[in-house]
């Protein structure tokens, strides 16, 4: 006698609700039901195994999910950060701070980001709209976040990418000074003979780039050509979602890690590797106690992780509901942990060697010039020890006679322009992220045997970890956007990219290194920072810890650790809300500024932002932190809806689907969500299915459409009963 059956048996348009449905349909096994109208057999063992969204894609193997992750998380600042803030904050001190962090705020809001993914099977804005309506904007500014860093980062690659078919020659071209004719006179470029072949081939041969921000220079072609090859295989990676996407990370997860291993068995055999290892690990424990050094280790665990960013969300929202998410939380952590001790072996290991070329170097020019003292009698030959021997100079030797001639021409030292060249002075010369990738390395490899082989290796890694970490970050635009407005995966995938690429060609600019440092400082910190801290109170303080740690044994089979449960609630909020003042007060102290390269003095040189600059550095964080109140205010007056009475039902092919549409009587809303706002369904959908009289509860449903019978319902709670 119900609606449903009069539709099925009748053309006439027949009107029904989801309480008209619940009212005439007796609680039965769909299977086994009349409702069962596309013919389908009953198979116990099968419908165990059914997905709860059979349109949601799905990753093919676990593997390939776990690969995921990691591609995602472990990216370039795992090359080019750690080993600096490693060295900077006291060697192998730093890593008791970064462990004991990564413990209590990196692996629990990864685990909390990982569970609502999978549990609600949606992007960051279907996720946070169904946890906490009034903080929906967290999704929304989770996407414009990974929009501005997606902009800058696929730069990089692009660099990368111009770099590695540069590689495909012999000597490298950054090896030497490029020699201009001046007339009949060939004289090596005075810009590059000023700083060094890779540093003018960086700067020069690659960026073309301006004496400051406010001079733009025109594109730059190569760079151009560069960025439009890296948008393309973002483009061709993502186009098909997972399914392409999660083909890519198997090379672009597992490759780097084959180059790592191959450079560190290769540093470890060079001459100084040692001493570089040595330099990096040796502890320096007074640095533990410095606040400073804390600060940097939680904002590195909280980026290396990529929290807040939503492509955590956008994967694990991919797995079965079952998925042991706590064991991929752990192992994702160590496993970015322990690349980053990896990279930081294999980046001082070279650096090792690197500092003893340039010893050797500093030894030889100052020799020669004790010499030519030597010989204009400026110096007298019994300042020189007996043992010592100018054709085969040793570091030791040196340094000896350096001591003697300070000693006795203390007055005149200054003047006769010598140099101390000790090993530790180069090994403590900071550098990273461009500067260790683009300058200080490929100076090293320009040293190693068969360099181009090494060259080619290392500039394929770089563009393998920034693939990786890029098809997370478009991941946490396309997967929430899609989900949310219906758009085609295809279509808004291209148009993402076409639309990027073009706002993007303000970075390949002369300038555009600038502006590059802008969005790397700015776009992202304090955004993200506050996204994370309001995910952590969404969960624990609004939805309830309790309800959430209930859910969770529900979906994983046991119950996490009461740890999860203490940190979520007090240790994790206070961390992020200490390091955002702390961030706050960063931005205050340190006044906004760059490093900009002086052509005509072929040196760096820290400048102020101008005027228009810093509107653009204070929109970007308006920006980005604006969804949050926005949504609120909308939400909070009932501006716009908040989807939580959006609940009817259509059907396709036989089978019921979930449709989400305004249900204007209120007494309906009540029917299916219980009158009494206490008793209202968790916004979390319960992975139990509604089994007929067997089940405890008539009322009982499935999560999603085209659940295990065919006959999911997601039930959402109005805020008012959250809140």
């Amino acid at each position: 006698n119900s609606k449903v059956t009069q539709r099925e048996h009748s053309s006439e348009h027949v009107t029904e609700s989801v309480a008209d449905l619940l009212a005439h349909q007796e609680p039965v096994d769909y299977k086994r039901s009349v409702l069962n109208v596309a013919g389908e057999t009953w198979d116990k063992q099968k419908e165990g195994d059914e997905d709860l969204d059979a349109e949601r894609p799905a990753w093919n193997s676990k593997l390939q999910y776990i690969l995921a992750q990691i591609g995602y998380s472990v990216g370039l600042g795992n090359v080019w950060r750690f080993p600096y803030l490693c060295q900077k904050n006291g060697g192998g001190a730093y890593l008791v701070p970064y462990l004991v962090l990564l413990i209590i705020i990196g692996l629990p809001l990864f685990f909390l980001e990982l569970a609502v993914g999978q549990r609600i099977r949606r992007g960051s804005i279907g996720v946070w709209n169904y946890i906490c309506p009034r903080l929906g904007g967290i999704g929304y500014a989770s996407c414009l976040v990974c929009f501005f860093v997606g902009l800058y980062y696929n730069v990089i690659i692009g660099w990368s990418i111009f770099y590695f078919f540069k590689s495909f020659q012999y000597p490298l071209p950054w090896s030497e000074c490029p020699i201009v004719r001046n007339g009949s006179v060939a004289v090596v470029e005075p810009e590059c003979e000023r700083s060094s072949a890779t540093t003018y081939f960086w700067y020069r041969e690659t960026l073309d780039i301006s004496n400051s921000i406010s001079e733009s220079g025109g594109l730059n072609w190569k760079m151009t050509l560069c960025l439009l090859v890296a948008w393309s295989l973002v483009g061709l990676a993502m186009i098909k979602g997972i399914q392409s996407s999660g083909k890519v990370m198997y090379f672009s997860s597992l490759f780097p890690y084959l180059v790592l291993v191959c450079f560190l068995v290769r540093g470890l055999l060079l001459r100084g590797a040692v001493d570089g290892i040595m330099h990096m690990f040796t502890p320096k424990l007074d640095k533990m106690l410095d606040p400073q050094v804390w600060r940097e280790a939680a904002t590195q665990v909280f980026f290396a992780l990529g929290l807040g960013f939503g492509g955590v969300i956008a994967f694990s929202s991919y797995n079965k509901q079952d998925n042991n998410c706590h064991f991929d939380a752990t192992l994702v952590s160590f496993i970015n942990f322990f690349t980053s001790v990896l990279a930081t072996l294999v980046v001082f290991a070279v650096l090792g060697f690197k500092a003893n070329i340039m010893n050797e170097k500093c030894v030889v020019e100052n020799a020669e010039k004790i010499l030519g003292y030597l010989n204009t009698n400026v110096l007298s030959h019994d300042l020189i020890p007996p043992h010592v021997n100018f054709s085969h100079l040793t570091a030791k030797d040196y340094n000896e006679m350096y001591r003697v001639i300070m000693t006795v021409k203390e007055g005149h030292f200054k003047e006769l322009g010598l140099d101390a060249c000790l090993l530790e002075d180069e090994l403590n010369k900071s550098v990273q992220g461009t500067g260790l990738a683009f300058i200080a390395f490929t100076e090293a490899m320009t040293h190693f045997p068969a360099s181009p082989f090494w060259s080619v290796m290392f500039f394929l890694m770089l563009i393998n970890l920034g693939l990786g970490s890029m098809i997370g970050t478009m991941s946490g635009i396309t997967t929430p956007i899609i989900d949310t407005f219906k758009v085609r995966k295809e279509v808004f995938t291209v148009g993402c990219c076409i639309f990027a690429f073009v706002v993007g060609l303000i970075f390949v600019q002369r300038s555009g290194n600038y502006f590059v440092t802008m969005f790397d400082d700015y776009s992202a910190t304090l955004p993200l920072t506050v996204v994370v801290i309001l995910e952590n109170i969404a969960v624990a303080w609004i939805y309830g810890t309790k309800k959430f740690m209930q859910e969770l044994t529900e979906m994983l089979g046991f119950r996490p650790y009461q740890f999860y449960y203490y940190t979520w609630k007090y240790v994790s909020p206070i961390c992020m809300a200490v390091l955002m003042t702390a961030s706050i007060i960063q931005l205050g102290v340190s006044p906004p500024g760059y490093s900009a390269w002086i052509r005509e003095e072929a040196a760096e040189k820290f400048l102020f932002y101008p005027t228009w600059a810093m509107a653009i550095l204070i929109s970007l964080i308006i920006l980005a932190s604006l969804p949050l109140p926005l949504v609120f205010i909308l939400r909070q007056f009932h501006l716009v809806s908040d989807g939580s009475n959006a609940l009817s039902v259509t059907y396709k092919k036989g089978r019921m689907m979930k449709d989400i549409s305004n249900l204007e009587d209120n007494d309906e809303t009540r029917f299916i969500l219980s009158k009494v706002p206490s008793e209202t369904p968790s916004p979390m959908p319960t992975h139990r299915s509604y089994l007929g009289p067997g089940s405890n509860s008539p009322m009982e449903m499935s999560s999603a459409p085209n659940g295990r019978y065919g006959s999911g319902y997601l039930l959402a709670s109005t805020p008012e009963s959250e809140l």
